[in-house]
């Protein structure tokens, strides 16, 4: 179950919309500003979000982008650069089969 980084980020023009889609992302990832979510997610985590947030946008008004920053491991999450008032990012917990 390898799961990866992703940054997702959204302009939704409608409040109400909005409001969705953030609540639907508290679901996923980890919120890092405004409209912009950290997710570590397997593959098919990842294809439900895309779905998810595919029905709830206005798909004339609205956008989401999701950049695949690669395996979600320390390094990889290290890689983030943050300017400002700081952030550290938290790797979800290791599964153990």
């Amino acid at each position: 179950m390898d799961k990866r980084c992703y940054v997702v980020t959204y302009d939704i023009c409608s409040p109400k919309r909005w409001r969705k889609v953030f609540r639907l992302m508290m679901g996923f990832g980890e919120h890092v500003q405004l409209s912009v979510f950290r997710c570590d997610l397997t593959r098919e985590q990842r294809v439900r979000m895309r779905n998810r947030l595919d029905e709830e946008i206005d798909h004339r008004d609205d956008q989401v982008i999701i950049v695949d920053v690669g395996p979600s491991r320390r390094d990889v999450v290290d890689e983030i650069e943050v300017l400002g008032k700081s952030r550290a990012f938290e790797l979800p917990a290791s599964t153990i089969l």
